[in-house]
């Protein structure tokens, strides 16, 4: 059977074609016994409404973007299951950018999206290092939530967590387990988020006496064979008693040296990291997670932007959502 449109469905119940529009739109000015008639109709007579045809018309795309800097970390799989969640129960979809932490792609997308291809857009930054005044324009004509990784200059909504006490904690335990030669993992000292996590991390080894060695905060890479070469180094060399990785690969890299280098973990080196990921308790041993609530998250980064888009003469450009991360002991920092 053919796909019959709008005006065909609406003639057949000699209605007016504004009248089956509203039926499908959810409108609250038709009442139910017309509706369900037009709802039976379309599905006796096989019409499937054009949601395109009707966004168009309204001047919205019922999309959203969701901008990461990747898309292999499980803490950004959780957050989008999160966004998306929230976007499904509004009746929108999502679309899905990965800049790989490269700035210039991150431009590209926000300049891209600004051709009504999305309503508003949900970001986890890339490039604190570069000039990013170019959303400030953007941002007061497309509605922008920054989730985790967020640029401070640029007021706009944000979900972030309390990455300072979580790292604080996080080195805290190492120096209780007994470690005195820490070494801090970071990809990007230059982000607001690293900058925070490498924070908490030094005034730890501050309030325990613990001399600082600007050596032991170790820069990587989002290259797994390039983290080899340089965390196979750093054991070599300064030869660590704890690891505390700022990011989820990081603890993977760390697994992978000590294996090749044949360093036991926890017996030689103490292990912990930022990682939402499931398995954690499945590693050998299993890893110290400070573990971030990622798909809390994404619902609350959601709901702020729907609150923009819904009510934007009511939002609160300076809101921000601080949510607790938790530090779960595992066996890699056991004693």
């Amino acid at each position: 059977m053919r796909n019959i449109n709008i005006k065909e469905l609406a003639k057949s119940l000699n209605l007016s074609t504004s009248t089956v529009s509203r039926a499908f739109r959810e409108s609250s000015d038709i009442n139910k016994e017309t509706k369900d008639k037009i709802l039976a109709a379309a599905k006796e007579l096989n019409y499937q409404p054009n949601h395109y045809a009707s966004n168009l018309r309204e001047q919205r795309s019922k999309t959203i973007a969701v901008i990461v800097p990747e898309l292999g970390n499980n803490f950004f799989s959780q957050a989008i299951h999160g966004i998306e969640r929230i976007a499904r129960d509004k009746g929108y979809h999502i679309l899905i950018y990965s800049t790989d932490d490269d700035y210039d792609k991150e431009v590209a997308f926000i300049r891209h999206l600004h051709n009504g291809r999305a309503d508003g857009i949900i970001m986890s930054v890339s490039g604190e290092a570069n000039d990013h005044n170019y959303l400030n324009e953007f941002s007061q004509r497309l509605p922008l939530v920054f989730f985790d990784r967020v640029y401070e200059d640029i007021i706009t909504p944000r979900v972030i967590t309390n990455d300072y006490d979580s790292s604080f904690a996080a080195a805290q335990h190492l120096i209780k387990q007994g470690c005195k030669r820490i070494a801090y993992l970071v990809v990007n000292k230059n982000l607001s988020i690293g900058k925070t996590r490498m924070q908490g991390y030094l005034d730890a080894l501050e309030k325990y006496h613990i001399p600082y060695d600007d050596q032991l905060v170790v820069d990587c890479t989002n290259s797994y064979s390039k983290n080899s070469v340089i965390l196979k180094e750093m054991f070599k060399n300064l030869q660590p008693d704890g690891v505390f990785t700022s990011v989820e690969r990081l603890a993977f890299a760390t697994y992978y040296a000590c294996y090749d280098l044949n360093i036991s973990i926890p017996q030689q080196v103490k292990v912990i990291g930022f990682s939402s990921l499931q398995i954690a308790t499945l590693l050998n041993p299993s890893l110290t997670t400070i573990t971030q609530p990622s798909t809390k998250i994404g619902t609350e980064a959601a709901l702020l932007l729907f609150k923009m888009l819904e009510h934007p003469d009511t939002t609160n450009r300076s809101e921000k959502i601080v949510l607790d991360s938790k530090l779960i002991k595992r066996n890699s920092t056991a004693k």
